[in-house]
């Protein structure tokens, strides 16, 4: 059976971290978590409060960007060694996905690698809490969690159930303090999500709905999230912008803008928001050959007007212009010139962007000319 929308994790939206995270393990019963941390959050009031009213807990804070096979097999180790019965993650993506992992390898062991491929069956770890601290990857209602292949240097997604958090706690006020530059990036990857999501072969009716809802809340949120971080009601809807679009990973997925971002992320160290961020005009370019409507429809989400004798040329070229508005100037992210980076040098990941799995999501028939076109484009 096909199930078209599944969410599982239980959600709390809450603005007191500590009475959330006691009450989640007195009534599943658990007195001995391990919690996996970014390092500076352990100078956050909240956080501290937490650590004191724990009785007992093991902590792990060795987080890095794109966390690596090995830190997730270490990270593992240390759960199993400390016979811990849940997990409690606390930051970033990274952080997230981190904890994802070392449940999974703690639980079924073997070679990491082979978690990649999708015929490998996972079963689920030990109970999982996830509290992001950024608003951007969702992470916490997602399957997918990302891990950097250290023997091809690439990221590479594992998609499974069995990486599903069974709780998530979102508390806007552990989002207030994350610096600007990453308040923009985590908001537009969790617009790419909707977007992509919106624009993926995955697509129906209900991810549509909600895929809208997330760029509308987006549209109107992020930019006051952005210009007073400590604007709580925008920090709440763009965290639960950011959760939703995470759902939407399981259900409609993402498409070439993010196999475009895990490729070049992973060889150019682009930060990945802001690399979907910049590849998002381009896909807008290539599905209107297909979905012209639904672009037509992000470009009435982002504010155009449109005429009523607009052709799908004239709306695409409405609809990028008002992204890269939205993108560039209210939200204010730094221009990929910055990177850096040629063109040229970009052109030699055409075949690599091709192969990335989420690719294959996008309602395009594509080839290197079209992947070659949409690189050019990029930025």
């Amino acid at each position: 059976m096909d199930i078209k929308m599944l969410q599982p994790v239980k959600v709390l939206s809450s603005h007191d971290l500590v009475q959330s995270v006691r009450d989640i393990l007195q009534s599943e019963h658990k007195k001995r978590p391990f919690i996996v941390m970014d390092e500076f959050l352990t100078k956050n009031p909240q956080v501290k409060e937490l650590l004191a009213v724990l009785p007992e807990y093991e902590l792990f804070t060795k987080i890095v960007p794109d966390p690596p096979a090995s830190l997730i097999i270490e990270g593992a180790k240390a759960l199993t060694t400390y016979a811990a019965d849940a997990i409690i993650a606390i930051g970033g993506g990274s952080c997230l996905d981190a904890a994802k992992g070392m449940g999974l390898y703690a639980k079924n062991q073997g070679r990491l690698a082979d978690y990649f491929d999708p015929a490998t069956k996972l079963k689920k770890g030990i109970l999982l809490v996830s509290i992001p601290t950024t608003a951007g990857t969702g992470s916490e209602l997602s399957n997918a969690l990302v891990v950097t292949d250290e023997s091809t240097a690439q990221k590479k997604a594992i998609l499974t159930p069995a990486a599903m958090s069974d709780y998530a706690v979102l508390v806007p006020e552990l989002t207030v303090s994350l610096p600007k530059r990453q308040t923009i990036a985590s908001g537009l990857d969790a617009f790419s999500h909707a977007a992509e999501g919106y624009l993926s072969r995955l697509a129906t009716p209900m991810t549509d709905a909600i895929c809208e809802k997330i760029m509308f809340l987006l549209v109107n949120y992020l930019p006051r999230a952005v210009a007073d971080g400590t604007d709580i009601k925008a920090r709440e809807r763009v965290l639960s912008a950011a959760s939703l679009a995470g759902w939407m990973l399981n259900n409609a997925g993402t498409n070439l803008g993010h196999s475009t971002a895990h490729i070049l992320g992973a060889k150019y160290h682009l930060v990945h928001g802001e690399a979907v961020a910049y590849a998002l005009p381009g896909v807008l370019e290539l599905v209107n050959e297909t979905m012209p409507t639904k672009v037509k429809e992000i470009g009435k989400i982002l504010g155009v007007e449109f005429a009523l004798d607009d052709t799908p040329a004239i709306a695409l070229q409405k609809t990028r212009a008002a992204y890269c508005h939205f993108r560039d100037e209210l939200v204010d992210l730094h221009p990929f010139s910055d990177y850096q980076l040629a063109k040229a040098e970009l052109l030699t990941n055409v075949d690599a962007i091709l192969h990335e799995r989420f690719a294959q999501n996008t309602p395009v028939e594509l080839t290197p000319e079209k992947v070659t076109h949409f690189l050019r484009e990029f930025g």
